[in-house]
């Protein structure tokens, strides 16, 4: 059987989403990957690929080319919308190659492509003290927002589509995680259980 993916609490998760706070770009950046990472359940890869044609920040979307080259439109929360903002107009230019038109929407200290380990780097940067020994990842993120839509009632087509699984059984997986989580609530809070 499969291991079940690791989860954050939704406190964790929001606090690991608003941990970059500051007004440098490189910090405005950090804080629009971490929103999209988990407002929105996108892949690392996914994230890195996005370009600044790919973000509607008006109508809080955005485009995603996921596995197999399958293009899809992704919702954007308002607080993935807010940071992305504020890096596009106060922090993108800063961190882009001054020559040519990069049209990467994200980029490293180096003026490249932001890429996964870049990510992995950046979230690592901003792990709290109570997520030592836990394994956290911007996949961890991703298995998050899946469980949190689940546990706050979404259907399991809709997470489907959000996430870009051709399979609904890849999906069903965050069920357990859900139900798991939900026996662990009912063993610690009920008083003869």
């Amino acid at each position: 059987m499969n291991r079940l993916p690791a989860v954050l609490s939704r406190s964790e998760a929001e606090d690991i989403a608003s941990a970059p706070a500051g007004s440098d770009p490189v910090t405005l950046r950090d804080r629009a990957v971490l929103e999209l990472l988990y407002g929105s359940g996108l892949r690392v890869g996914e994230l890195c690929g996005l370009n600044t044609g790919d973000i509607e920040v008006d109508v809080q979307r955005v485009r995603v080319l996921g596995k197999g080259g399958k293009e899809r439109q992704v919702p954007v929360g308002d607080f993935a919308a807010e940071a992305l903002k504020h890096y596009v107009e106060s922090g993108r230019r800063q961190m882009a190659p001054r020559e040519g038109e990069d049209p990467a929407l994200f980029f490293n200290r180096r003026r490249k492509r932001l890429g996964p380990r870049d990510v992995r780097a950046l979230l690592e940067r901003y792990r709290r003290g109570d997520l030592d020994g836990r394994h956290l990842s911007p996949h961890t993120l991703r298995h998050s927002f899946a469980t949190h839509l689940l546990e706050g009632g979404a259907e399991i087509r809709v997470v489907q589509e959000l996430l870009g699984h051709s399979s609904l059984a890849t999906t069903q997986r965050y069920t357990h995680v859900s139900r798991r989580r939900l026996f662990d609530a009912y063993r610690d809070s009920h008083p003869r259980a």
